[in-house]
């Protein structure tokens, strides 16, 4: 009996030694599959630190010719005239993330709501893809519906409201971001298990009550996280900002009014009037530094929030 079985143990075991060396190809991809995954992933960390490391060399470079005070407490931005206060464009750029966030939350959110409570499987699979058809619209395409359809609408409400303004341009962009909020929120919600909505309403509650009180809270950390980055989306935002808000850097917080973000003055800046290496060349990494260190500080508290308030069912 135990000759059999240890004749048994050698012939699996020379069966894999033949298979083996039989499959000589396959051993070769087995070898080179984890090599080749973490060459992709060393050039990601190297991209990622490259960026960085060009970020911080040139806007190190033009704060050695203005200082951190006038840059960023500074009132007034004109490149063109050695005048390098950043604050209006954060102003701008906080403009319209504001506006945006204002658009696409209550929208996003409700939409999540409908397809996580309230939809049949069957409707589901038809909105939902429908719905995230949005987020594969060129922004350059968004850009010029603000222009040349947003803003004249509005502009018959707001007589007084500049063809380019930042109401337009916020509104766009918070229809842009809909679909983040709505399908990021929308698992979340579908994430939450089935129990908790049963005993909810046997207890007696109403399906928009166990919506509200139950499956909102469960899922908030989803929600929150989806919201965060969606501000990220909205605050990094370009081409709609720079074709229909305008390229005017005003400290001001009315909507109606034109102004300039930190993305739109990148574009402007970014162009063959500007001499290498000069002043507004090394503010344009300066102020591609600070949107880095805002659209950063949103990821990052994404994720603190996603862990402080992640449930595990």
């Amino acid at each position: 009996m135990v000759t059999k079985k240890a004749n048994l143990n050698y012939s699996v075991q020379e069966m894999i030694s033949k298979n083996k060396k039989s499959n000589s190809l396959g051993n070769l991809v087995e070898k080179l599959v984890p090599i080749f995954l973490l060459f992709c992933a060393i050039v990601s960390v190297l991209t990622t630190i490259g960026i960085v490391f060009t970020l911080l060399k040139e806007s190190l470079t033009f704060f050695t010719k203005v200082s951190l005070k006038d840059f960023y407490f500074g009132t007034e931005w004109s490149p063109w005239t050695d005048k390098f206060g950043v604050a209006p464009l954060i102003t701008g750029t906080l403009l319209i993330t504001v506006i945006a966030i204002c658009v696409a939350l209550p929208i996003g959110l409700a939409a999540a709501i409908y397809l996580s409570e309230y939809a049949s499987e069957k409707v589901r699979r038809t909105i939902k893809p429908i719905l995230e058809i949005l987020a594969g619209i060129p922004t350059v395409v968004y850009g010029f519906f603000a222009l040349t359809f947003v803003s004249p609408l509005l502009g018959e409400i707001f007589t007084d409201m500049k063809i380019f303004n930042a109401l337009s341009a916020g509104i766009v962009v918070g229809i842009m971001i809909i679909p983040m909020i709505a399908s990021l929120s929308e698992d979340a919600m579908s994430a939450v298990p089935r129990s908790l909505r049963d005993g909810a309403l046997g207890l007696g509650a109403t399906k928009f009550e166990v919506a509200i009180k139950v499956v909102l809270p469960a899922a908030l950390s989803g929600i929150i996280a989806s919201v965060v980055l969606a501000i990220s989306r909205a605050i990094g935002e370009t081409m709609i900002v720079t074709i229909a808000a305008g390229a005017t850097p005003n400290m001001t917080f009315d909507p109606t009014q034109s102004i300039q973000t930190l993305t739109a003055f990148i574009v402007q800046g970014a162009t063959g009037d500007t001499s290498y290496h000069s002043v507004i060349y090394n503010s344009i990494y300066a102020v591609g530094f600070t949107l880095f260190v805002f659209t950063l500080l949103m990821n990052i508290l994404s994720q603190y929030i996603s862990r402080k308030f992640r449930e595990d069912y």
